[in-house]
């Protein structure tokens, strides 16, 4: 494929904020905004259809793996048992197929090395797109609360030019947001200064809970 997967999951986490502000403009921004929903969505579903590759391709490895160690012992047991009874031929047959299998093992263990490490890259692209889709849905509850309170502000009276204008306002608040936040925030545009506080408040504890944790490793860490 022209991209790979890795760098559509890169674009997608540093490059969607930028591109719907670019596109927050047009005539629906709303339809824009869940347009880029649905792209986030189709890139988690390729992601987690080659993590289940991966994760097939490293059981089957495994069972490889661990079929060839048992044969090793048992070929160990069989050698020695035709060396007591004289069958020179037999224990020399056993150690060639034993020189086969102890081949095999380190290529299939970087194999299932291999595996496990694009598993692990893999979950973690998974969980990140997961965290900004979650920012997404975030700002587009906000982006339609705002020209909620936008409209509500209005008089129901007023013509073409006032709700023009509630459109602009609107969008407007909702690009202070990701100014603000320097991305796709569930700060709420439009939400009151108590609930903004709130927010803060538990911004701060949460990172201060981060700060604990790793303090505490490094206090369990040292001798």
């Amino acid at each position: 494929m022209a991209e790979s997967l890795s760098a559509r999951v890169g674009r997608v986490i540093a490059g969607s904020v930028h591109a719907l502000l670019d596109r927050i403009e047009d005539a629906a921004p709303e339809a824009a905004m869940e347009q880029a929903l649905r792209e986030v969505d189709k890139v988690i579903d390729e992601v987690r259809h080659e993590l289940g590759t991966m994760a097939a391709n490293r059981h089957l490895a495994q069972q490889q793996h661990a079929t060839l160690n048992r044969q090793h012992t048992q070929l160990a047991e069989q050698i020695e048992q035709a060396i007591d009874q004289g069958r020179e031929d037999l224990a020399r047959a056993g150690v060639a197929r034993q020189l086969d299998i102890e081949a095999q093992i380190p290529v299939l263990e970087k194999s299932l090395a291999e595996l496990s490490g694009n598993e692990t890259e893999l979950t973690g692209y998974v969980n990140a797109l997961l965290a900004k889709r979650r920012e997404m849905t975030s700002a587009l509850e906000n982006f339609r609360s705002a020209r909620k309170i936008a409209a509500s502000s209005v008089p129901q009276a007023a013509g073409a030019r006032r709700s023009e204008a509630r459109m602009e306002s609107a969008s407007g608040a909702f690009d202070r947001v990701y100014q603000r936040h320097a991305g796709l925030s569930p700060a709420a545009a439009g939400a009151s200064l108590e609930q903004a506080a709130r927010l803060k408040e538990l911004d701060e504890m949460v990172r201060n809970n981060q700060i604990e944790e790793r303090l505490a490793k490094l206090r369990a860490a040292q001798p």
